[in-house]
Order: C-alpha cells, then sequence, then structure tokens
C-alpha cells in the first residue's frame, strides 16, 4: 500500500483577498484573457465618451411566457397510473399527495402525508420510534369502469387537471396542495356520481414491510373518528409518545378540502390546527390564487434550457419536486420527502441522502427551500446530546438516520462506527453560506456546530510512529468492510472542517483558541490511503467490492480537496474513478449521478453526459421513474435531485473560489441558455451559449466578493460594467480572469463585438416524449 499526500487547495482567505483587485483595464491581446477592451471600433462598446451601457433582453419575464415554456415541460397521463411512482404528486413543502390507482380496484387514490406526522419515542430508534407516520388517503370511487384518463400536471400552476373516462361517463377533476391543505374539484357529467372516501391509515412504521417491531414496542391506539357542528369530518390519532394527528376534511358542492395537523407534546393541539387550515383555505378557488401567486414568483428566480427535451423536462420536474417537498421553515426531507410510502427507510438518512437532496437548490437560486440549514440551526441542543455523556461538553455528532429534529445518538471512532455524517451534512450549509455570503448563517449555525463536529474527532485523533496524526477505525457509509484506521471519508471531512474553521475564525474576527490545533491536524494527518486502483476505503482496505456510494472519494466530489486543477492528481482522480465504476453489482442511481458529476470536474461533458444517461436507461436494475420518482427497497428522492445538480455541473462550476462558465456542456449540446444561476461568491450568472461557443457572460455581484472566471472565451475578450464603463481585470492564469465587481454591480464578458444579449428558451434537437404516462 502507498499513500497519497493529501496535497489540497486551500480555500481563498475571504480575509485577505477581499480587497479590490488593482490594475487598470487594458485592451485585451488576441487569444488571451487578459483586461478589456474599451476600443470602440474593435468591441463595438464604445460612445462618444467610450461608453455605452448595456442590458440582457430578458424573453422570459412574463407570464406567458413562462407558462408557454413550462407548459412544454409538463407530465402527462393518457392512462391510469398503477403505482406511486408512475402517477402524478402535489406538494407544499409540509402537505403531501401522489394520484394513482387504488391497488385491485376501480377507484382512484389520493395519499395524504405529511412531514411532520411521526412517532415520538426516541428509545426505539428512528426506523421505528421517531419514524415517519402514515395519515391515510382518499379514494375518488367511479361508478363505471374507468377506461382512460387525460391529465396534465402543470408546473407553471402546480396543479394537476384533467378527465377520467368511464363506461358511465366522465369526472373532471382539478387538485392542488397549498398552505396544508390538499383541494380537490370533481365534477360528474354522463351517469357519473363523485362519491369520495377518506381511508384512515394505522400508525406505524412504514418499516414493517422489512422487520417485525423492536422488542418492548407497544402499538399506538387506533383512530376515532368525529364530526364537527359545521359537518367536518375529523380523523383523530393519539399516540402513544405524546401528541396527536387530525385530519380535517369536508366538501362542499364540487369541492373537497383536506388538512392535516400534528401536534407533540400536546394530545389535542392538532385538532384545532387541522380545522384552522380548512378555515383559512376557503374554497378551491381563493386557495388556487394563493398557491399560483407563490409559484409564479417561485420559478423566474432562475433559468435554463437545453436542447434534450426529455432531460430539459426531467430537470424542471426536479424544481417543481424539491419545492413540492421543502421549505426552509419546514421539516428537512426524509428519505421519501412528503410522499411516504412502504419503505424500510421512513426517517432523515445523513450519509448521502439529505446531502444529495438539496445540492440543486444553490445553483436554481433557491435558498428558500434549504430546510437542512435550518434544522441544523434549530437543533444544536440535539446534536450535543447525540454524542456520548464524556464528549458533550465540546462535541456534537448525528447518527446514520435519524427524525426531522436529528435525534439520533452517533457511535464512536474506534468501534467501526459511522462518524462522519454531521460533517458532511454541514459542508452543505458551508455551500448555503458560500451561494448568500450570509455572515449570520455562517456565525450562529456553521462555525460553533463544525466547531464541536470536529472536536469530537479531535478526542480519537492519535499519532503513529510515522509522526502522522491516525484516526481509529470508522465506517465507510455503505461499505461492508471496515477499516481498521483512517477510513477516507472521515480523513476529508477532518481536512475540511478544520480547513474551513480556519477560514470562518478569520472571516468573522474570531481568536480562537483552537487554531493552533486545528492547524496542526492539517499538517500532521496521515495522508489519504491509496493503491494501485486509486483511493481505498481506508488503510489496508482496498476497494475490492462494488459499492453504489462514493463516500472513499469524497475528498474528490463534493469536497474538492483533490481536484482536477491540481495537475500532479490528475491520474489518481482518473483511476479512481474508472475503479470504482469497474464493479458493478451494488451501483444505484446515484453511482451514475455521482460519476457524472465527477466527470463535470474534469471537463469531460461527453462522459458526464454518458454517465448520467445510465440513470434513464430502463434497462438497468434502478431507473428514473415514469414521473420522475425512484425507488429501491421503498422511494428514494435524492437521486433524481442529485441528477440534476449533475446538469448543474456541467453548466456552471464555482468550487475553489473560480466561477467556470459552461465547463463541460455534452458536445451534441451546441446551444444553452443560462439565466441568473446563483454560484458560491454570492454571484447571479446568466450566460448563452451558441453553436458550441459561449456568446456571453454576464454577471452580478450580490455580496461583492472578488471574482475569478474562467470564461472559455477565444479571441479578443471584453469586460465592461453595466454602465459601459470597461471593467478592471487581471489575467490571473491558466484561463482565469480576475474582475473588480463591485456588491450590485454587473459585468458584461464576451469575445469579439458586442453580441445580441438575449435571454431565452433554446430550440430543442433531440425530441422526446413527455413524463408521466403519456
Amino acid at each position: 500500500m502507498t499513500s497519497q499526500s493529501g496535497n489540497v487547495s486551500r480555500m481563498p482567505r475571504r480575509a485577505v483577498i477581499g480587497t479590490a483587485l488593482g490594475g487598470a483595464a487594458v485592451a485585451a491581446l488576441p487569444g488571451t484573457a487578459q483586461a478589456a477592451s474599451a476600443s470602440a471600433s474593435d468591441s463595438g462598446t464604445g460612445t462618444a465618451h467610450g461608453r455605452r451601457p448595456w442590458k440582457l433582453r430578458d424573453n422570459m419575464t412574463s407570464d406567458q411566457s413562462w407558462s408557454r415554456f413550462l407548459r412544454g415541460q409538463d407530465l402527462l397521463w393518457s392512462t391510469l397510473p398503477t403505482r406511486w411512482y408512475e402517477g402524478p404528486f402535489l406538494g407544499d413543502g409540509l402537505l403531501g399527495s401522489m394520484i394513482y390507482q387504488e391497488p385491485g380496484v376501480n377507484q382512484i387514490r389520493f395519499t395524504v402525508q405529511h412531514g411532520r406526522v411521526q412517532d415520538h419515542r426516541p428509545e426505539f430508534g428512528s426506523g421505528w420510534g421517531t419514524c415517519r407516520l402514515p395519515v391515510g388517503h382518499l379514494t375518488l370511487e367511479p361508478v363505471g369502469a374507468v377506461t382512460a384518463v387525460d391529465w396534465r400536471l402543470s408546473l407553471w400552476n402546480a396543479e394537476l387537471t384533467g378527465t377520467v373516462t368511464t363506461s358511465a361517463g366522465t369526472l373532471t377533476l382539478a387538485a392542488l396542495i397549498h398552505d396544508e391543505v390538499l383541494a380537490v374539484r370533481v365534477t360528474a357529467e354522463g351517469d357519473e356520481r363523485v362519491v369520495w372516501t377518506f381511508h384512515p391509515e394505522d400508525a406505524v412504521s412504514p418499516r414493517q414491510i422489512s422487520e417485525a417491531p423492536p422488542a418492548g414496542y407497544t402499538a399506538n391506539p387506533p383512530w376515532t373518528t368525529r364530526t364537527t357542528a359545521d359537518g367536518t369530518e375529523q380523523v383523530l390519532q393519539p399516540l402513544v409518545g405524546g401528541g396527536q394527528t387530525a385530519t380535517s376534511y369536508r366538501r362542499t358542492g364540487d369541492e373537497l378540502l383536506l388538512s392535516v395537523g400534528h401536534s407533540s407534546p400536546s394530545g389535542t393541539a392538532a385538532e384545532a390546527d387541522s380545522l384552522r387550515g380548512l378555515r383559512r383555505a376557503g374554497s378551491y378557488g381563493a386557495l388556487r390564487r394563493r398557491h399560483t401567486r407563490w409559484w409564479h414568483a417561485f420559478y423566474p428566480k432562475s433559468f435554463v434550457s437545453f436542447p434534450d427535451q426529455r432531460l430539459q423536462s426531467f430537470h424542471w420536474i426536479q424544481l417543481y419536486k424539491v419545492a413540492s417537498a421543502s421549505r426552509a421553515d419546514g421539516p428537512v426531507m426524509a428519505t421519501c420527502g412528503p410522499w411516504l410510502e412502504p419503505t424500510p427507510w421512513p426517517a432523515v438518512w445523513w450519509n448521502l441522502n439529505i446531502q444529495l437532496e438539496y445540492w440543486l437548490i444553490h445553483g436554481s437560486n433557491h435558498p428558500e427551500l434549504d430546510a437542512l440549514a435550518t434544522t441544523l440551526r434549530q437543533n444544536q441542543e440535539q446534536l450535543i446530546a447525540n454524542v456520548p455523556a464524556a464528549y458533550r461538553s465540546d462535541s456534537s455528532g448525528v447518527g446514520r438516520s435519524s427524525d426531522m429534529f436529528a435525534n439520533r445518538g452517533v457511535g464512536r471512532p474506534g468501534t467501526g462506527a459511522e462518524t462522519g455524517d454531521l460533517a458532511w451534512a454541514l459542508h452543505n450549509v458551508w455551500l448555503s453560506y458560500r451561494h448568500s455570503m450570509d455572515r449570520a448563517l455562517l456565525r450562529d449555525t456553521i462555525y460553533p456546530v463544525l466547531r464541536r463536529t470536529i472536536n469530537y474527532y479531535l478526542h480519537f485523533l492519535t499519532p503513529g510512529s510515522d509522526g502522522r496524526l491516525h484516526l481509529p477505525s470508522t465506517l465507510s457509509p455503505e461499505y461492508p468492510v471496515v477499516p481498521p484506521q483512517d477510513t477516507n471519508y472521515d480523513l476529508a471531512l477532518i481536512r475540511w472542517g478544520c480547513q474551513t474553521l480556519l477560514e470562518s475564525a478569520e472571516l468573522l474576527g474570531v481568536d480562537d483558541e483552537l487554531t493552533p490545533r486545528w492547524q496542526e491536524v492539517l499538517a500532521k494527518l496521515t495522508p489519504y490511503p491509496v493503491d494501485d486502483n486509486g483511493f481505498m476505503i481506508g488503510a489496508d482496505t482496498p476497494y475490492a467490492q462494488s459499492h453504489r456510494h462514493y463516500s472513499h472519494l469524497l475528498m474528490v466530489y463534493p469536497l474538492y480537496l483533490v481536484n482536477w486543477d491540481q495537475p500532479e492528481n490528475r491520474e489518481l482522480i482518473t483511476k479512481s474513478v474508472e475503479h470504482w465504476h469497474s464493479l458493478t453489482g451494488a451501483h444505484r442511481g446515484y453511482s451514475y449521478t455521482g460519476a457524472a458529476s465527477l466527470y463535470a470536474m474534469t471537463g469531460d461533458g461527453d462522459t458526464a453526459i454518458a454517465y448520467l444517461r445510465k440513470f434513464f436507461d430502463t434497462t438497468t436494475r434502478y431507473p428514473c421513474r415514469p414521473n420522475t420518482h425512484y425507488t429501491e427497497a421503498g422511494p428514494v428522492i435524492e437521486t433524481p435531485l442529485s441528477a440534476s445538480q449533475s446538469l448543474h455541473d456541467m453548466f456552471c462550476q464555482s468550487w475553489g473560489g473560480v466561477l467556470r462558465v459552461f465547463p463541460a456542456v455534452p458536445a451534441a449540446w451546441a446551444d444553452v441558455t443560462l439565466h441568473d444561476f446563483r454560484t458560491q461568491g454570492a454571484f447571479l450568472v446568466s450566460a448563452v451559449r451558441k453553436a458550441g461557443a459561449t456568446r456571453f457572460i454576464r454577471i452580478r455581484s450580490l455580496a461583492g466578493e472578488p471574482l475569478k472566471l474562467r470564461h472559455g472565451l477565444t479571441g479578443r475578450v471584453t469586460a465592461v460594467l453595466d454602465d459601459g464603463a470597461p471593467a478592471r481585470t487581471h489575467d490571473l492564469g491558466d484561463g482565469v480572469l480576475g474582475i473588480d465587481l463591485p456588491r450590485g454591480r454587473e459585468v458584461l464578458v464576451h469575445a469579439g463585438s458586442r453580441p445580441d444579449l438575449v435571454i431565452a428558451p433554446v430550440a430543442v434537437s433531440e425530441p422526446g416524449p413527455a413524463w408521466g404516462l403519456p
């Protein structure tokens, strides 16, 4: 066995390099990425005073343009879906419903599930004691046999509309979820009738499909029903561990409104909450107006268009899905989101699922969906309680799976326990900080929680005879062999954590007593174990059997500690990824999305898209399903969401303090449009690629951070500010241009004469069928 040096790219020191970049704007030399030209004759940017202000022409500013574009991405059904992963899905980050045929009968099921509904008995673990609990489902019961459906799930309106044709007539329906209320409107024609039934489900863990309850577990009591004075029906579910779930529903004419409340420890508050939800809703029309107002403000925060119709539609469906599944003020996503189905995983999983679930919110410019950052901020006391008592004075952690409150103990290094999951989750929150530059998030969440998380590791790092610091045995998530020491998953997170703490202390002006210790760890931590095939699982533990998880490659992606900008590490990265995918038996959907992002880092867009397409290949064991959901032994929402992040990684990357525009676009995608794509440093990027070449890049600074741009342009490069003045720039080498861009200002970068600055959808060159069952 040999060792890799652990050589890393130091994160930029914001407090040190945050001053304005010096140097006057000068004409760029042909074929270089030097400073901007103000020459009117060459760049077409001059006026009588050498300036000509510019402005993007955004063709996606009206409701009509968005409605037209998103209609082309909608899911369609012409046959009745028979499984949850075939049907429409609705949600508002709390309440969720999937629509498909009631198994074995001539009825249509509308599931009723809620992200806050869980048990409250932590002594039985996350699989049973604090698991998500089912609520129930509605059935729409036609008189005649269903012969066809014609359904559309409108992304723009987040609404299901259409007809159900039966042997007796037609049912016309519309459905949406907003403000924790499911609203459905159904009318009947011919001899059809509108008949609804609500079916409460037993409050028992969905994990019962794979195992019996633990010893000592007592079933929750049965639900009861009652009718209020105004005719509202209620189903009340008490819980052994304290708390209550209440479902209230009411029919008025053609409309049905349903609301779910959950309270803990109160055993009665849920009743009032669910009734209050119905009163707030009013009617289908009133609720729909508020509902569409939210969604019509949601989509225009960013825009992406590329010429593969099926993948473009998939991407927009993922944005709809993540916004239906998560809001910053709601519960963090469990493995199934708000759409609970029978599963062995009815909880939050911290060793990959939660990280992949939230990556795409950053580039798509949707921080309002970030429930993960909220969860770690609000549950810091629980994270302390999760570590063994001897370490609670200075440490925090979380086990592999938990409830929405992060309630799960973590084991000790030296026992083969999985200990790094909180550190990886904090990397997500660090990305939230880097994309927003929100100092409060850094000060109040990342710094204190990461400090305690790394402290837990520091208790167990011990010097070896080689003078290096070593970590006793820990588990690399999901790999079946536990290394005796120095698991790469943890070594990568320790390195990233110490670097980030040093940078954060400097940014916050904190003189931390642990600074020398973090510096010592970075200097003395053992190198990553490697062998002839690349990164190992850990010391004396090669990657020798198929492994769906890339936990042993975390230093490459998503941490980028070992990366393609380090020529000395390229061979190691290449053989590590190739060897990971050469052993195929255990691969799952996220194995392909992970490989796609890894190859995007290398700039190889064609290999990246080839791996991503494996996730959509229906001949593989675990492909993307007809409604873009995904299942293994149960629903797991993270994999399709991570596929959208793989697309992001092809279009724009910003790791290591450098903004890379169109770094890995597949050759077949000659035209791509990005608009207000959010990057690290809190920049909004708009860029257009036509005929295989970048036409222009516009960058807006939200925080005044240093801008380093790898633009990929050739020829004479011009950088001009929004008032027409030449931007002050520096050639930083390796195709990177440093640009002075104050907070609130914009810069336009292009080659040659000024192109048309138009933001619009690109033409489809790879047609494909709609998602759903068209």
